[in-house]
């Protein structure tokens, strides 16, 4: 089995979903836009993960790759491919789909509460109640056509969807790990300005250990779904 990510910045990769995939036994490869345009051949990847970066899917002029992206994108949802998409990649997944990026009210980052939005399907992803996750975000989506939204916040209403059995969008970040959290900060820090939602460097980097390890949880929670639907 092949597990292929997409990478738009060097500092937002795998973080905890690379060791799952592993002990899953997939082989790993990867598109690094920042550096290759090179995609694979459909036929030769059993998952796509599509990672974050500070950019926005509207952004096709200044990053052209965008487009051959969400085409991609597309193309794999389209053939049942289990497609992961995180913050701007749940974006590029909306978008490709035919759903709208747009600027949140607010911007979210740091550590705030999701909470599960019921459904009358018993065949989605199932979040808890209320947990306590990673955000770093200032744009937001409308569901494309046939997306179940399965999470939500106050700060951001559509804050998970997902489509069919094999296609799921977080626009927060389960993945995350101290390391890769400091890394965000440190190349993201001028977007900590004042808010509601907003964390300051201190109170994002003052998590416990057991904050990372439970988010981290529900990511393999989630890439279990999606691998056992692909089964």
């Amino acid at each position: 089995m092949r597990a292929h990510y997409l990478q738009h910045v060097p500092f937002e990769g795998l973080g905890s979903i690379e060791s799952w995939l592993q002990n899953a036994g997939y082989e790993i490869s990867s598109t690094q836009f920042f550096d290759s345009w090179i995609l694979p051949a459909i036929k030769d990847i059993d998952f796509l993960v599509v990672m974050g970066g500070p950019m926005s899917v509207n952004d096709e002029t200044k990053y052209p790759w965008l487009l051959e992206e969400k085409q991609f994108i597309r193309s794999a949802i389209e053939t049942g491919k289990p497609v992961l998409g995180i913050c701007l990649g749940a974006q590029l997944i909306a978008n490709a789909m035919g759903g709208k990026v747009l600027p949140n009210s607010v911007k979210e980052i740091g550590w705030f509460p999701i909470e599960a939005v019921k459904s009358e399907s018993n065949s989605v992803f199932q979040f808890p109640k209320e947990t306590e996750v990673f955000h770093w975000h200032g744009e937001t989506f409308d569901l494309p056509k046939g997306a179940v939204q399965i999470a939500k916040s106050k700060g951001c209403i559509n804050q998970a969807f997902q489509i069919g059995s094999t296609v799921i969008g977080l626009q927060f970040h389960l993945e995350t790990t101290a390391i890769s959290a400091q890394a965000i900060i440190e190349n993201c820090k001028d977007e900590l300005i004042e808010g509601e939602f907003v964390q300051t460097e201190a109170e994002i980097l003052s998590a416990h250990q057991e904050k990372y390890s439970t988010i981290n949880r529900l990511m393999g929670n989630v890439l279990e779904y999606l691998h056992s639907n692909n089964s």
